[in-house]
């Protein structure tokens, strides 16, 4: 059965972070009507090259965005060009570079901020540009989207973890604070979007190290949640479901054809 999808990544968002203090997400695992597991991102960690992992299923060594300076259009074929090559309807919520990885390189920020093209893999999207802007503004630019065009699919990608990461550190109540107030955030969505009948990922693109950055192999550099909710899960425990089998995944979930690595352990 298709299935319409919301994709949430958590930019920044570490695994022992999200164990303590996702509390809404959380409450959900424990009343069993969610299940939640450890993945560990590719490398590098970075952010640009695991945006593609995430959304393409390719492995930055295999796409070529290998550090967050490579400014181009993706060469593969990510989860938003399968979506519409099935007659699919997408849109996004998102920092600039999702919007350079699949729409159009480099951004413009008059032209690309917000976008209304059904031409493009992301045929609606309110694009952001500033590590700081508020995730909150964020939650509710992709609400607008949901409510205004009822996509298939809906990336949501909010940036304060990452951005309280860089200032302060893995260790800190800023970068803490800043993963609470994004559940708090989820809280105000989560029930809305699985009562329109969604199947919803919250996961993130990389962690966080006490040096303020990330991109080595340290465990709190590498692991990261992933929290799924919906009838379309098999809430498998014993699942181990890798960052490059999510948009395989979510291809399943949305019933349209693919050849990309998947987890079918998460699905029922």
């Amino acid at each position: 059965m298709p299935h319409k999808v919301i994709l949430v990544i958590l930019d920044g968002l570490a695994y022992q972070v999200a164990t303590h203090a996702m509390g809404h997400l959380q409450a959900y695992v424990q009343a069993g009507r969610a299940q939640v597991y450890r993945l560990q991102c590719e490398l590098p960690a970075l952010s640009r090259p695991l945006y593609e992992c995430i959304l393409s299923g390719a492995a930055p060594i295999d796409s070529g965005i290998v550090h967050n300076d490579v400014t181009r259009l993706s060469n593969q074929r990510s989860l938003f060009h399968l979506a519409r090559a099935a007659g699919r309807s997408t849109a996004a919520a998102a920092y600039h570079w999702v919007s350079e990885l699949y729409n159009r390189s480099p951004f413009d920020a008059v032209r690309d901020r917000h976008t209304e093209a059904p031409e493009l893999p992301i045929q609606h999207g309110h694009f952001y540009y500033a590590d700081h802007y508020p995730d909150s503004h964020l939650f509710v630019d992709a609400e607008s989207l949901r409510l205004r065009h009822a996509p298939d699919v809906l990336l949501v990608h909010p940036m304060n973890i990452d951005d309280a990461g860089h200032q302060h550190g893995l260790d800190s109540p800023q970068y803490r604070n800043a993963a609470r107030r994004a559940d708090i955030l989820l809280a105000d969505y989560l029930a809305g979007w699985l009562a329109a009948g969604y199947q919803v990922l919250v996961t993130a693109d990389h962690g966080m190290n006490a040096d303020r950055s990330h991109n080595g192999l340290l465990p709190e550099e590498r692991e990261v949640p992933l929290f799924v909710f919906g009838e379309g899960f098999s809430l498998n425990p014993n699942a181990r479901p890798r960052q490059t089998e999510l948009c395989g995944t979510v291809c399943s979930l949305l019933g349209i054809p693919h050849t990309k690595p998947l987890c079918q352990e998460l699905l029922r």
